[in-house]
């Protein structure tokens, strides 16, 4: 086994994570000898303390915010502070979106001084970190600054977070494996004032991209009483793709 991503939440949005229908810590990403953190959300300290296989917080090499939203950053600072054991050794890679540490920023002025760099994320960036390459195709239509990740491992892996459907979106995630948050089961009222995706368009995506396996996360209350993982086999028989709904504490390995 070269690598893994830990699923410590699939939970979505303001009104699954404030009622914590499903959890809403993020996911850990492992490759070879580095390990990454991304998009903190609440209950992420808790949730890695309470595994069954708990990981090692110093030796976590750096923590991704795709952006700002508490959904995806609420226990940044927290990690921080455990990755750099209490700010006592200056260690780890904070990326993030400028907007995350600019005006409203949501990293702390006093835990940036523990990290060993900030590195902002743009379009069309290119980043490394030891193991781990990682690239942000597009920013994303969402309400603040926002974008997916790709990362170059043994295999290409694709996370597309929160956003609207936007013609062209899937021609940026052409990956062996797909990771897409999905809030909604259908639609509702305009594009323009809900941006997160539903059902039909992670169906589009997954048709457009041909990837080996699709996983579905970052689920809305909607979704969750439909039950994820009948909405995922209904996917996988409409596109013949391999299609996973993660579960809260999920291991995928690759």
């Amino acid at each position: 086994m070269k690598g893994f991503i830990k699923f410590f939440g699939t939970g979505g949005a303001r009104f699954v994570a404030s009622k914590q229908l499903r959890a809403t810590g993020g996911l850990w990403l492992h490759y070879k000898e580095t390990n990454l953190y991304i998009d903190p959300g609440p209950g992420a300290l808790v949730r890695i303390h309470s595994a069954k296989e708990r990981p090692d917080l110093a030796g976590l090499d750096g923590i991704i915010l795709t952006h700002k939203h508490l959904d995806h950053a609420n226990d940044v600072n927290v990690l921080v502070e455990a990755m750099t054991d209490g700010g006592f050794r200056k260690r780890g890679i904070l990326f993030c979106p400028q907007d995350a540490v600019g005006e409203d920023a949501v990293v702390f002025q006093y835990v940036r001084q523990h990290l060993e760099a900030i590195t902002l994320l743009r379009e069309k960036g290119r980043y490394t970190i030891k193991d781990i390459s990682f690239s942000t195709p597009v920013r994303h239509r969402h309400p603040v600054e926002t974008y997916g990740l790709i990362f170059h491992l043994s295999k290409t892996i694709g996370l597309i977070t929160d956003t609207r459907f936007f013609d062209g979106l899937a021609d940026h995630y052409r990956a062996d494996c797909l990771i897409i948050n999905v809030l909604r089961s259908k639609p509702f009222g305009s594009y323009n004032t809900v941006e997160h995706l539903a059902l039909d368009d992670v169906k589009k995506i997954i048709l457009e991209t041909g990837p080996q396996v699709a996983i579905l996360t970052h689920f809305g209350m909607n979704i969750i009483k439909e039950k994820p993982h009948l909405l995922a086999h209904k996917l996988q028989q409409e596109t013949g793709v391999e299609v996973i709904a993660a579960r809260d504490g999920m291991k995928w390995e690759f």
